[in-house]
């Protein structure tokens, strides 16, 4: 027997669904989505060819990959860094809600555990899975101590939203000046941040909360801090030289 493991990230966009916390059995909502198209021919090619698959569905994904343009983890800690640099308020740039009201998030590494589960389980075969951390937080919360892992104040909410596209818009010749002076990888600021993905993340009007009983009752117990996670992705990159 044959597994595919494939991840697609959540097939609920979170502005046009209000049931919380995401279940696995929620039904397809009526809009245009890639990630649809992506499991139809995910769910064609088995029948055609007589393999089974498995579908995990992440929340935000935290890691380190370089050039990746969906990339949270690193960008808040460029972020960061600029802000220490420059004697900036660290200023959290998103919606009061995702401030104030519960989040999760979706570790590289505890995605991978999932598959490598999956593809391992047979009752596992052909079922879509959540997949996130295990924890929920409040970025309020998650702000503090991503500030004080880069020794900042971390700034009190702003009276609206802050967006990073706009707080970064002209942080390469920072950035560049950065580099040389702490003798850092990567000179394009570009291949490390993508503030308008940030943004969306961070901006979402509504809470956002991911079940995963399916999983957790079939046997899969993996758990990740997130706060932790964020340390990991920041460490990595320190030691390879793409933040100070």
């Amino acid at each position: 027997m044959t597994y595919l493991t494939t991840s697609f990230a959540s097939t609920r966009p979170a502005k046009l669904n209000k049931r919380k916390p995401f279940h696995e059995e929620q039904g397809r909502l009526d809009v245009e989505n890639f990630y649809y198209a992506q499991e139809d021919e995910l769910f064609a090619a088995a029948e055609k060819d007589g393999f089974t698959w498995s579908v995990h569905r992440p929340h935000t994904v935290t890691g380190v990959a370089v050039g990746n343009a969906m990339n949270m983890a690193t960008t808040l800690a460029v972020y960061a860094s600029i802000c220490k640099q420059t004697n900036r308020p660290f200023v959290f740039p998103g919606s009061k809600v995702q401030w104030d009201s519960l989040t999760d998030m979706t570790d590289a590494r505890q995605l991978a555990k999932q598959q490598l589960w999956a593809a391992t389980t047979p009752a596992a075969a052909n079922q879509a899975f959540n997949v996130t951390n295990g924890d929920v937080f409040r970025w309020k919360w998650m702000w503090s101590r991503i500030s004080d892992h880069f020794d900042l104040p971390a700034a009190d909410y702003p009276a609206s939203p802050s967006p990073l596209e706009k707080q970064m818009a002209d942080d390469q010749a920072v950035w560049t000046n950065m580099v040389a002076e702490h003798g850092l990888k990567e000179p394009d600021i570009d291949r490390l941040v993508s503030p308008w993905h940030t943004d969306a993340d961070l901006g979402r009007p509504i809470e956002v909360v991911t079940d995963m009983s399916k999983s957790r009752a079939m046997g899969f117990t993996a758990y990740q801090a997130s706060d932790q996670a964020f340390f990991d992705v920041f460490d990595k990159l320190r030691e390879m030289r793409l933040i100070p």
